[in-house]
């Protein structure tokens, strides 16, 4: 019995079916077409950038270290963790632990070693971005990272450190929030010291993972370049330490000590009272370093310039004989005194300096005329900047001859009516010490490039100042001060020091004061170094050759105990004082 035969209505449908699949898989073929033939690479294109990824690459900041390498300021690896408080809700959490905001606090709690309810007040919020916990160490960033939470970010920061706390804070200066220099060398050097960023692009997973064998691009960072300082850490603790000490003793108000190398001009300590902790500088603003920012009257320690100057200019000898009463009035109708009461006495130019008369060194300096007094004190560097690498340098006040009142042209003569530096005032001996050439100070020794190459820095400038018979014979004279005059107290075992007292009144801090000094050079007969001691407002006594030389003797000989120095051999044979 044949099959029946089809409705016509079956086939109807089976062609409509038929005919709808073909045209169904004519679209699908057109997009299909369109998609990978036509459009395919942008489509690509702009599936991957919806998957590009882009972070930004630190570039270390160079550290800063000591003449031997030790490091003063350096930066450590440490990470931001941070939030996106839209995404943290989508937590799930595993067994008995609750989804959402409250599980995630409960995870990440204990790893950032937080407060879990603390914890949760941040996660809740609507913000796309918000710090949870800065500068956390290394290996606390691998376990936020291990719990893969999403919403929770981990960025890589770059931490500034001091080691040493407070040692050399002056020069060092700090870094704010962001790693700008503010103060001090991390300052001024900010430019070479700061790192340049870098940028990574890559294609990222749903939670921001590399795709093996995707898009990967970017710029590399690089690492800012490290200095080298001339400083030795053990003589900045020295002096730093001494100068506190000094200031409890004495109750002065504040006070610097520079530390010279004379030969080179290399400055191996800068302490200044009130040294600020870079790790935490609180509010400090402005200079750090009074030693190159705050003048003040040298005093008698100035007298070396006009005994240098009347040697060079020929108008006297060492031995050339004064008398010397305690009082003087000059052509002008001005009087002057020494420190103290005393009938005339019979002194050499050498002991004019010995004894810092102030009457003996106007009878010696009333022979210079008045344009060479203003030129002498300018070639010893009075009236401009050494051009020490520091911020803030101040050039001193010495105003021109023209400008100098009846008083102030004889007052020059022993360190008043000018103002100087304590930087300035200590490279008055350092010139004498070396021979009569000035040689520019300096701090920085050289830098170290991220590549690990040296790069010693230009050597310093040298000016002749006055020749090296004239600084020679200076130097033997002051030898006398601490061997029979202000100086005694600037003594040290073993060794000859050639050095001045100085003590001159002030205004410091806005208050009118007494600034008392000691500076000098030792060993007296080949000087490898030069110590200035600064103090102001000592209220235990107001002379420098009570105050400050027990200072520089401490600090002096402990320098050149760290540099090997060898003691004095047989002493000097000095110039007379009296006759």
């Amino acid at each position: 019995m044949p099959p029946p035969a089809p409705r016509s209505g079956s086939r109807a449908r089976m062609r409509f079916v038929t005919v709808a699949l073909v045209v169904v898989l004519a679209v699908f073929a057109g997009r299909l077409v369109y998609v990978q033939g036509l459009h395919g690479s942008a489509i690509a294109a702009q599936a991957r950038d919806a998957r590009l990824k882009s972070v930004s690459l630190l570039g270390t900041r160079g550290s800063i270290t000591d003449a031997n390498g030790v490091a003063l300021a350096s930066s450590v690896e440490r990470y931001d963790i941070s939030v996106n408080q839209q995404r943290i809700d989508l937590y799930r959490g595993r067994g008995e632990r609750p989804d959402g905001v409250l599980g995630a606090a409960q995870v990440l709690a204990p790893v950032l070693d937080m407060d879990v309810k603390e914890l949760g007040g941040l996660l809740v919020g609507t913000r796309s971005f918000k710090y949870l916990k800065k500068g956390v160490e290394p290996s606390v960033a691998r376990e936020v990272r291990a719990l893969g939470l999403d919403g929770i970010n981990v960025d890589k920061v770059a931490e500034r450190v001091y080691p040493n706390g407070n040692l050399a804070g002056n020069v060092v200066g700090f870094v704010n929030s962001a790693g700008l220099g503010l103060a001090g060398l991390e300052a001024t050097l900010d430019d070479r010291l700061a790192g340049k960023p870098g940028e990574e692009v890559y294609e990222g997973g749903a939670k921001a993972q590399p795709i093996p064998g995707g898009y990967q691009q970017g710029t590399a960072a690089r690492d800012g370049d490290s200095v080298r300082l001339t400083l030795l850490s053990d003589v900045q603790w020295r002096a730093q330490s001494d100068l506190e000490e000094a200031l409890d003793k004495t109750g002065a108000d504040s006070g610097s000590v520079v530390v010279w190398k004379v030969k080179t001009g290399e400055l191996l300590a800068l302490a200044d009272s009130g040294t600020v902790d870079p790790n935490d500088p609180g509010t400090s603003t402005g200079s750090l370093t009074s030693s190159v920012s705050d003048v003040f009257e040298p005093g008698s320690t100035g007298k070396v310039i006009t005994m240098s100057a009347a040697l060079e200019e020929g108008l006297v000898t060492p031995t050339t004989r004064f008398r010397v009463p305690d009082t003087i009035t000059t052509d002008n109708n001005q009087t002057f005194h020494d420190a103290e009461p005393h009938p005339v006495e019979r002194l050499t130019a050498t002991g004019v300096l010995a004894r810092s008369s102030n009457v003996g060194t106007i009878d010696i300096g009333e022979q210079l005329t008045v344009k060479q007094r203003h030129q002498w004190l300018k070639r010893f560097g009075f009236g401009q900047e050494t051009g020490i690498e520091l911020p803030a340098e101040s050039a001193g006040l010495l105003n021109p001859y023209q400008e100098w009142d009846g008083r102030s042209k004889w007052a020059v003569l022993y360190g008043q009516s000018v103002s100087v530096t304590a930087i300035q005032a200590a490279q008055v001996f350092a010139t004498v010490a070396n021979g009569g050439v000035r040689v520019q100070p300096h701090i920085i020794a050289g830098w170290t490039s991220p590549d690990g190459t040296y790069h010693p820095a230009e050597k310093p400038a040298t000016t002749r100042v006055v020749s090296e018979k004239t600084a020679d014979t200076v130097l033997k004279m002051l030898n006398s001060v601490v061997d029979d005059g202000t100086g005694s107290k600037a003594a040290i075992p073993g060794y000859q020091v050639a050095g001045k007292t100085g003590t001159a009144e002030n205004w410091v801090n806005g208050h009118k004061g007494i600034t008392a000094s000691f500076i000098g050079a030792v060993p007296a007969e080949d000087p490898e170094i030069v110590v200035a001691v600064i103090l102001h407002n000592p209220e235990s006594s107001i002379f420098g050759g009570v105050v400050a030389a027990p200072v520089f003797s401490d600090v002096a000989g402990f320098t050149l105990g760290e540099l090997g120095v060898a003691p004095s051999g047989k002493a000097t044979k000095l110039y007379p004082t009296t006759w």
